[in-house]
């Protein structure tokens, strides 16, 4: 019987020595593997499981073999793919809401109300026209109050400063600014003076501006002031290529049209206030 059994695995060693070598990796493998998994239940804390996976177990088996396969992760253990960003991490700010409105565009035309009042001397054309001005914002006063401060004396009102002044000292905000030509006005400051009378009006206030010389209205009146004079502006049309004006000198002729060009040159030397 003994001498059987030897012949027997002599001869299965010498025929089919890779089966027994395969087996034997096999074994040894099963063993490690068994292996790892009591050292590791062994090792692990009382009540937590030792995550080994079948891949594990799968890619230990090959190696032990000598082959290279390549043994997809299980779903745990795969990396969680990027997600696109939530509408959270968006940016949460509407440009459309956060641009300040545009302001309504003015009208082509407007005329203010207002009380009209001829100068009461051939002296008070500063206060008299400050006081036409007021009027269209709801200020009344006389033009001996106006008069005593603007300074005006026999020799009439200094300057456009003069009118600005006052003009803020009444109206609420101290909206009105002083624009001074030096020399006869260019085309730009003739655009400003334009802008200055279409906002002055479309917010409510008459403006009022110093000239001196001639100037002819759209009527063909002429209009002559070699001492200087003051005018109340209190409307315009044309987009404010035109303007109204009320003129204290005359009540007989209250008030009439002037184009914004002869108006600026009609300033020359002097100011306005706006």
């Amino acid at each position: 019987m003994k001498h059987t059994l030897k012949r027997q695995l002599r001869r299965l060693a010498t025929e089919r020595p890779y089966q027994i070598v395969a087996a034997s990796a096999a074994a040894l493998a099963l063993a490690t593997t068994t292996g790892a998994l009591v050292a590791g239940a062994a090792d692990a804390p009382a009540g937590r499981h030792t995550p080994t996976t079948v891949a594990e177990m799968r890619n230990d088996t090959v190696a032990s073999r000598g082959e290279v396969r390549s043994v997809a992760p299980s779903p745990s253990t795969a990396a969680p793919a990027t997600s696109a960003a939530s509408p959270a991490a968006k940016a949460t700010s509407n440009p459309d809401l956060t641009r300040k409105p545009t302001p309504p565009k003015p009208p082509a035309t407007k005329v203010l109300d207002y009380d009209y009042e001829a100068q009461n001397t051939y002296y008070n054309c500063g206060p008299a026209a400050t006081r036409n001005a007021l009027s269209s914002s709801g200020i009344d006063r006389t033009q001996e109050e106006l008069g005593a401060e603007l300074g005006t004396t026999e020799m009439g009102t200094n300057s456009a400063e003069d009118t600005t002044r006052v003009l803020n000292a009444e109206v609420k905000g101290s909206p009105y600014r002083t624009r001074m030509f030096e020399s006869a006005p260019s085309p730009a400051q003739i655009d400003r003076l334009a802008a200055d009378v279409v906002r002055a009006i479309t917010d409510g206030r008459g403006v009022v501006a110093n000239v001196v010389g001639d100037a002819t209205d759209t009527d063909g009146g002429w209009h002559s002031y070699g001492g200087g004079h003051y005018i109340a502006v209190v409307g315009y049309k044309d987009n404010g290529r035109t303007v109204r004006i009320a003129d204290s000198a005359n009540p007989a002729d209250p008030a009439y049209w002037v184009t914004t060009i002869d108006l600026a040159n009609w300033i020359t030397s002097r100011g306005y206030s706006a």
